[in-house]
């Protein structure tokens, strides 16, 4: 039985992700539809949503939480401010909050939501597919049982990895979270390289997206270091080592490095970023049980 089978589920901020997450859950019969309930703020939204899904829909995130085991907060970072306050005094004891909110640290949500059961995650765009990357941290208040939803629902995305240290989980967005970026460019870059070569672009576009697609799956199934992958591909004095003395004159790896920790320092500056934004600003209601 799944960990959310008797679970309420509330979606608060139903974007992209959110959807893609009630899309999983259904898929794969972890809950039935009459167990999500979905706030936006546009009626053509949620009309949307109950029309594809069957869930039910309102128009206020409070009333989207007060029943609810699970809250899935999807809504943008700069907004975190503005509706933690509006359904933090609304919220109780036994309740889970999952954030997929970019740079969102859980201090910064306990603190706006005067909440502390609370868990903290990066999925990244293949999630949509079910075949997503997420890394995720959970507060020492929350609860074993929590936690096996919380893995419940991100594994709904795809593959899903807890860790103890918060730490990681800015260091997944510059990697997991932001890695489909690094990788579309790469694709773009070999597209247009062989256009250049003479292909069609339609051609080129298939010859890059099953050559990457074959060789991820390759990797993953062999289990084999790249760079054991890569010295069998690599004949001395062939294309390959051409090719590769190339990309190590350009400094691809140092680049690539460069990159992943732009990537990092820009999510640390928004999560202090949201922790200064909120300083102080708790809800006015507590709720009882020593929270």
């Amino acid at each position: 039985m799944s960990p959310l089978s008797n679970a309420t589920i509330a979606t608060v901020g139903s974007g992209v992700m959110a959807e893609a997450i009630i899309a999983g859950l259904l898929r794969g019969g972890l809950v039935a539809p009459s167990q999500v309930v979905a706030s936006h703020p546009r009626a053509e939204r949620r009309e949307a949503l109950s029309r594809d899904y069957g869930i039910g829909v309102v128009g206020s995130n409070v009333e989207a939480v007060q029943d609810a085991d699970v809250i899935l907060l999807g809504i943008k970072p700069q907004m975190l401010s503005r509706v933690g306050r509006e359904i933090g005094p609304h919220l109780r004891r036994g309740q889970l909050v999952l954030s997929v909110l970019a740079g969102a640290t859980t201090a910064a949500m306990t603190t706006i939501l005067g909440h502390d059961q609370v868990v903290r995650s990066m999925p990244n765009t293949p999630a949509r597919l079910g075949k997503g990357m997420t890394v995720w941290y959970a507060t020492p208040a929350t609860t074993a049982e929590q936690r096996s939803q919380a893995a419940a629902l991100l594994g709904a995305l795809g593959v899903e990895l807890e860790v103890d240290d918060e730490k990681m989980v800015a260091m997944a967005t510059a990697v997991s979270g932001t890695g489909p970026t690094y990788v579309f460019l790469v694709m773009e870059a070999l597209i247009d390289a062989a256009v250049h070569l003479g292909f069609p672009r339609h051609v080129a576009h298939d010859l890059v997206i099953e050559t990457l697609e074959g060789s991820t799956l390759f990797a993953k199934q062999s289990g084999m270091h790249p760079a054991e992958l890569r010295n069998m591909v690599t004949s001395p004095g062939g294309t390959s080592a051409a090719a590769l003395h190339e990309l190590e004159s350009g400094r691809l790896r140092t680049v690539m490095s460069e990159a992943v920790w732009a990537a990092y320092r820009r999510t640390v500056e928004l999560g202090e970023q949201l922790e200064a934004s909120v300083d102080g600003a708790r809800p006015e209601k507590r709720d009882q049980g020593g929270r």
